[in-house]
């Protein structure tokens, strides 16, 4: 009992992880049918609701968490810090690591090749949701009603609104500001019951993993292994080394203590596929463990969650050659600089869409002539994917967040 109650928060994630990844193992090789009791009470009953009221919690506190921290952030900032450059610098290095991502995964893939002469064909099709117009996503951005977009989740108008309304708060003269101040009290309620959630993880994080592989086990790799393991690969690589070569070069942080300062945030991502059900990790995280102000991270770590989509862009990258490759289509290099250009300015429309990876994929595809069913192929593998994707997009919101803080004088140095 000693031991489990010092334990760090992370070490009981990890523990859950482990022994939910075992127990998921285990339950998939009974090849229970649907009605057997075990399967029906324990995996469908209590390993997958337990695992989804535990999301259920920590999406309940994205909204009001992004409208607050946002607000209180943008509203306290310093009158010499210009709101402009802030944003201008995180969303400029947003881009450009997505850019980055996106050209590294179409690289390794031309040079190794999946798909080649695999002549894949697919039974089912994978319907293609409607191309937005440049303007139509433009215009999306800006919120015509408030309410309406924060009870429907539309982060990219949230964010919006969050900033414009923390803007004029500060513009506000009064030193005495009782707005300012309970906006400020109401964040920090809301990161309070964060941490109050972010308690019971390790019991989430069991149920998640559990459910999942309980249902899928570990064969649901099959014939794409190979498509698999690149995209694997390129995630591990831009993880690591672009990400560090960023710090090394911006800020003062050794790569090593900033990969050790973010388990939990990258443990939590792994379980919950989710930047944004992550984001009050992320946030509590690069605070407490990097040394970011409140200020910055306020506002640079979710407008990551909401745009950043490094993961995703390796996916694309990877599985355009893939699809190429498989049904033996010739792609120029201005196709390949027209991947790079459309998967990086789409990160930003489509980002509060449901399933935004296979969406952008498929505006990706169209946008070279490639067949959109081609995406049927590697959906099997894309929920394990999902999960690593996830692990490197929150990686680059913390390493952006650091970096800007750093350039603005804002990390305070943590030994």
């Amino acid at each position: 009992m000693f031991i489990v109650t010092c334990m760090t928060l992370t070490s009981k994630i990890l523990i859950g992880m482990i022994a939910g990844f075992v127990l998921g193992i285990f339950f998939n090789s009974l090849n229970l049918s649907d009605t057997n009791p075990i399967n029906f009470y324990l995996v469908d009953g209590l390993l997958d609701t337990g695992g989804q009221i535990f999301l259920s919690l920590l999406r309940l506190m994205v909204v009001p968490l992004v409208f607050f921290s946002l607000v209180s952030g943008v509203a306290s900032l310093e009158n010499n810090m210009n709101l402009s450059v802030i944003a201008s610098k995180t969303l400029g290095l947003y881009l450009f690591t997505t850019a980055v991502a996106i050209s590294l995964g179409l690289i390794v893939a031309i040079l190794l090749e999946p798909g080649i002469g695999l002549n894949l064909t697919t039974d089912s099709n994978f319907i293609s949701p409607e191309k937005p117009q440049l303007k139509d996503v433009i215009i999306n951005i800006f919120p015509t009603n408030p309410v309406k977009a924060m009870a429907e989740g539309n982060m990219l108008q949230i964010i919006v609104f969050s900033i414009f309304f923390g803007a004029a708060l500060r513009s506000i003269s009064n030193k005495n500001n009782p707005i300012k101040d309970l906006v400020n009290k109401i964040t920090d309620i809301i990161l309070k019951m964060v941490f109050l959630i972010i308690e019971i993880a390790p019991y989430g994080v069991f149920c998640l993993i559990g459910s999942l592989f309980a249902k899928q086990g570990i064969y649901i790799l099959g014939d794409l292994s190979y498509y698999f393991f690149i995209v694997l690969g390129v995630l591990f690589i831009h993880g690591l080394f672009t990400y560090s070569s960023l710090l090394l070069i911006f800020t003062k942080i050794k790569p090593l203590t900033f990969y050790n300062s973010i388990k939990p945030i990258i443990f939590f991502a792994f379980s919950t596929s989710s930047s944004n059900a992550t984001m009050p990790v992320t946030l509590k995280t690069v605070i407490e463990n990097l040394g970011v102000s409140r200020r910055i991270a306020s506002f640079t770590v979710p407008l990551g969650a909401t745009i950043n989509m490094d993961g995703t862009a390796i996916m694309q990258g990877v599985a355009t050659v893939f699809i190429a490759n498989a049904y033996s289509i010739d792609l120029l290099f201005v196709d390949y600089l027209m991947v790079i250009v459309t998967a990086t300015l789409a990160s930003i429309g489509t980002a509060g869409v449901p399933g935004v990876g296979l969406i952008m994929l498929a505006m990706v595809l169209a946008q070279v002539g490639l067949p959109t069913e081609g995406i049927a192929l590697i959906i099997g593998v894309d929920r394990l994917l999902d999960m690593i994707r996830t692990v490197v997009n929150v990686t680059g919101d913390s390493a952006v967040s650091t970096i800007v803080a750093s350039s603005e004088n804002q990390l305070e140095s943590k030994n």
